[in-house]
């Protein structure tokens, strides 16, 4: 029981250790992980830090057995992993009789996870369309156009602040830009400057007018009353997609696969579909155009 408390204890410390160089989902999911590890330690009274292969290899196969999908279990390996390597401790998961495992993991439950159904041109015209005219029409039509032409992370949607709009003239044209401050291949913060088209722009343009908002963040949350709250969580654009999907009557087995990745996803569909490369495709995902602000 003690080289359990005191693994718990490390992985207290070490969670604390990375806290702001990591981000948050990332901290969330290896503090989660390792503790259903230390719990079936405890279960077998054997020691979570540092873990033998043999033991890792064991969970494994308890946890194709438990319903997860293959690839929840290869999240807690890498949790695993990692919390072993920021400790300076040795890898198990390196081992063979634990690659063993997985291989026999991947054989039982597959490899394919569930792709987030593609929100594609089509679509988010049918769900433009439901938006109604009023505050959260605004908002959903502003969100919906900037996702779609950004392909912006949900969590990076959430993030964006009205202080990172900007507006330049080019050939007595408007043309708004705005600027992604974080993301997750942009963890130093070098910034990223997204230009938006002119309906895209529009739609903010009115979503900020009629929301009189000046400051703060980009998107807000709006509840029952129709009163804006300081910020929109990134668990609400899965909710705010599926409301609208829901509302063009797509089927349910649709809808249940539409979640906050759906918009990026079916961005970078329509892109392939109109002759961006591959290559092309992966940069803009990856965000490798980053520039200095």
């Amino acid at each position: 029981m003690n080289n359990t408390l005191n693994s718990s204890t490390i992985l207290n410390i070490t969670i604390e250790k990375i806290d702001g160089a990591y981000a948050p989902s990332t901290i969330r999911a290896y503090k989660a992980n390792f503790e259903r590890f230390i719990q079936f330690c405890e279960s077998l009274n054997i020691d979570a830090l540092p873990a033998s292969s043999s033991n890792v290899a064991q969970y494994i196969a308890q946890l194709t057995k438990s319903g997860l999908k293959s690839s929840s279990i290869r999240i807690a390996v890498a949790s695993i992993s990692s919390i072993h390597k920021l400790n300076l401790l040795s890898d198990p998961t390196q081992h063979p009789d634990v690659k063993i495992e997985m291989r026999r993991m991947h054989r039982t439950l597959g490899r394919a996870s569930n792709q987030a159904f593609g929100i594609t041109a089509p679509i988010l015209e049918k769900m433009l369309g439901v938006t109604a005219n009023n505050l959260r029409g605004y908002r959903d039509r502003a969100l919906l156009l900037l996702a779609y032409d950004s392909l912006c992370r949900r969590s990076e949607l959430v993030s964006l602040r009205i202080t990172d709009i900007q507006v330049n003239k080019v050939d007595d044209q408007s043309q708004m830009k705005i600027r992604l401050r974080k993301s997750k291949t942009d963890q130093e913060l070098q910034g990223k400057w997204i230009f938006l088209t002119k309906r895209s722009s529009d739609a903010i343009t009115l979503w900020l007018d009629q929301a009189n908002l000046i400051d703060g963040f980009l998107f807000r949350g709006i509840n029952n009353a129709i009163d804006i709250t300081p910020e929109l969580k990134s668990n609400q654009i899965n909710r705010i997609y599926k409301r609208l999907a829901k509302d063009t009557k797509l089927p349910k087995e649709i809808v249940d696969h539409i979640s906050g990745h759906s918009m990026r996803v079916g961005a970078a569909q329509d892109l392939l579909v109109n002759g961006a490369s591959l290559s092309q495709i992966m940069r803009w995902v990856a965000g490798l155009k980053w520039i200095q602000p």
